[in-house]
């Protein structure tokens, strides 16, 4: 039975979480501060971990940056009453696979869950990405550029290896959105943009063209040089 960790200080809010995901079938644990759930998460038991950014011991970012350094994988759904724009891109920046705002409707939350605990299809997948001086090594989770190593967060990482699944392609925000964010977030949002940015800054600007009013694609700087 697929277990899932919930990190929520509030009572009534982790037992309504608890209780609605037993009943799809999941078994679930709460606990209700940072270090337990920080505990927990490392035994490698846990599928999903729902967390809560204003938990009594520690910030929530706090948990999810020393999960992250760790490298753990553990897909995390941060469940807070933090809306603002800076709060959610602090959190996807900080490793988290999904944001959800409080209050919420538990059937989304499910569907969340769901989406997040999908089993990626491995049977002839390639090891490493590669265009241009742009290397990705999908088992360590590398990216290359030349002979230099970037470090990418998770979001970062996701959003890279779409563009290498489809160079020269042009990408609408929503199939960057639909591909690394699971429809999750609304097509109005900015969020892909600033994830662009993030990876021009990191991987060189020249490897990224935008196609006004339409999206971005993957372009091989060094072609033709």
């Amino acid at each position: 039975m697929t277990q899932i960790l919930i990190a929520e200080d509030e009572e009534r809010i982790a037992a309504f979480i608890a209780k609605g995901l037993r009943s799809e079938g999941f078994a679930t644990a709460t606990v209700a501060t940072g270090a337990e759930a920080l505990a927990l998460a490392r035994t490698g038991e846990y599928a999903l971990l729902v967390l809560d950014l204003g938990l009594a011991d520690m910030d929530g970012f706090d948990v999810l940056r020393q999960l992250r350094e760790t490298g753990a994988h553990l897909p995390v759904i941060i469940l807070t009453a933090r809306s603002s724009v800076t709060d959610t891109v602090t959190g996807l920046e900080s490793g988290a696979d999904d944001y959800m705002a409080k209050p919420f409707r538990f059937e989304e939350l499910l569907a969340r869950v769901r989406l997040r605990l999908r089993t990626p299809q491995v049977v002839g997948e390639v090891a490493t990405l590669t265009h241009g001086p742009l290397q990705l090594d999908l088992r360590t989770r590398r990216m290359r550029v030349g002979s230099q190593e970037v470090d990418l967060s998770a979001r970062e990482f996701a959003l890279a290896e779409t563009f290498l699944r489809h160079p020269g392609h042009v990408l609408s925000r929503e199939q960057l959105l639909s591909q690394v964010w699971g429809y999750d977030f609304d097509p109005g949002s900015n969020v892909v943009d600033v994830y662009v940015r993030y990876l021009r800054k990191k991987l060189g600007a020249e490897h990224f063209d935008t196609v006004r009013g339409v999206g971005y694609r993957l372009v091989d700087a060094t072609a033709g040089v």
